[in-house]
């Protein structure tokens, strides 16, 4: 095939994609992030040829993800969160929309109050804590991040950087590095790992195969990290904290007998996603 225009190697691509069913809207998302262009960019050139390693490159990326499903978001290093953009590769979970309204509950709840401290538990590629650190800038909130790996903090702080962003991360389990520190927060707020590993074959094989197994999975049926962090908490959380979960669709009575166990007298919420499902559990202790 000679060097097509910009509308026909989208038109061989959409096709190539459905072929091996994939999404053909991944087709614009990688040729827009190669060219460097907006989506307003694109109406105007579409008669315009490619340049010629432009249209290698493109087909090569196209193939690969129609073969091997890896994500869109590995091969563009980058994902929109919450109006910004974020750094991501294969040693973060690629951001959900289910967590951004696991921020806008935060910040609904939280409302307005000042000079707080909040810590993000398995912060990945931080944007759980980038976020609230930026939205709540006025508010002089301070924003601490924890994660057990390290290649994961490396994105969280790139990402931090990027956004001007003011986190202290720490490395370690959960709580851990805040325990050891003697570090006091009023506000705890985490997306876990909470899938059974039994449930791993449903997976799609973008998930799967490349999202990674520390981010997803979690012993007895998913809920050691919330057993865990809940555990934790009243050596770190300051009276009348908070804590805020995303969960999987079916833990939320779950959750919320294990948050019983350790804060009896808890006020405990929870709250549906926009497809009316379980999504969040908030904890008022």
């Amino acid at each position: 095939m000679q060097i097509p225009t910009v509308h026909e190697a989208l038109k061989w691509a959409s096709s190539c994609l459905e072929e091996h069913q994939c999404e053909p809207k991944v087709a614009e998302i990688l040729l827009l992030h190669l060219l460097e262009w907006s989506k307003t960019d694109l109406l105007f050139q579409l008669r315009q040829q490619l340049p010629a390693e432009k249209w290698e490159l493109f087909q090569q990326q196209i193939k690969q993800h129609a073969e091997t499903k890896i994500p869109v978001q590995h091969l563009t290093g980058l994902e929109e969160f919450y109006g910004r953009t974020f750094y991501v590769n294969k040693d973060v979970l690629i951001p959900r929309p289910e967590t951004e309204e696991l921020i806008q509950d935060v910040i609904n709840t939280v409302d307005n109050a000042n000079h707080l401290t909040c810590v993000d538990i398995g912060t990945g590629s931080g944007i759980i804590a980038v976020t609230l650190a930026k939205e709540w800038e006025r508010q002089q909130l301070k924003m601490l991040a924890v994660d057990l790996s390290p290649d994961a903090l490396t994105v969280a702080k790139k990402n931090a950087a990027k956004h001007e962003a003011e986190v202290d991360f720490y490395q370690g389990s959960f709580l851990e590095p805040l325990i050891d520190c003697g570090q006091k927060v009023d506000i705890i707020v985490s997306n876990p790992p909470y899938i059974a590993y039994e449930e791993a074959e449903k997976l799609s094989d973008t998930v799967k195969h490349f999202d990674p197994e520390m981010a997803l999975f979690a012993e007895n049926d998913g809920l050691a990290a919330y057993q865990q962090i809940l555990q934790q908490a009243p050596s770190v959380l300051k009276p009348n904290g908070m804590i805020f979960f995303e969960i999987g669709y079916t833990q939320g009575e779950a959750v919320t007998t294990i948050a019983k166990q350790y804060y009896p007298q808890s006020t405990v919420k929870v709250i549906q996603d926009i497809n009316k499902k379980d999504r969040i559990v908030q904890i008022v202790t």
